[in-house]
């Protein structure tokens, strides 16, 4: 198991949150995750472990885990929210044909909190970096 997984699990029990099976392997998932799944793709991905478990109850457990502050909600105005357990400072490429999120690191920009709450008034709590164009596999599509 790893130290994350394990933090974080220690983090659920404080608060009072009840393991059960399904929220175990949701946050297991997540944390052995690194394409920024879907709720429906975690779905997919455990259902033959868990029949009963319904895209309800995925739903409902990502919003314990973000409630907790163990997992990040990414959305970019459609209806398919990813999640991401890497709370680290990073960022992130997305492909604009297929959807794919791939983590990259850069020195966080700080400055650029700083120089938008100064014009903005803004009590900035953050940012988010993005950059979107083509991923490998699509380019690959793209040049066939």
């Amino acid at each position: 198991m790893s130290e994350h997984l394990e933090e974080a699990l220690a983090k659920l029990k404080t608060t009072g949150v009840r393991m059960t099976p399904q929220r175990y392997a949701i946050l297991t998932y997540l944390f052995d995750s690194f394409n920024h799944p879907t709720a429906d793709e975690i779905y997919k991905a455990l259902e033959s472990k868990f029949p009963n478990m319904s895209v309800a109850t995925v739903y409902n457990n990502l919003k314990v885990f973000i409630d907790a502050g163990l997992v990040r909600e990414l959305t970019y105005g459609d209806d398919s929210s990813r999640f991401d357990a890497d709370l680290s400072d990073h960022y992130h490429a997305r492909c604009q044909v297929c959807g794919k999120i791939s983590d990259f690191d850069y020195s966080p920009i700080v400055d650029v909190e700083h120089v938008a709450a100064q014009q903005t008034g803004f009590r900035v709590g953050g940012h988010r970096l993005e950059v979107v164009g083509l991923c490998p596999d699509c380019v690959g599509k793209a040049t066939h």
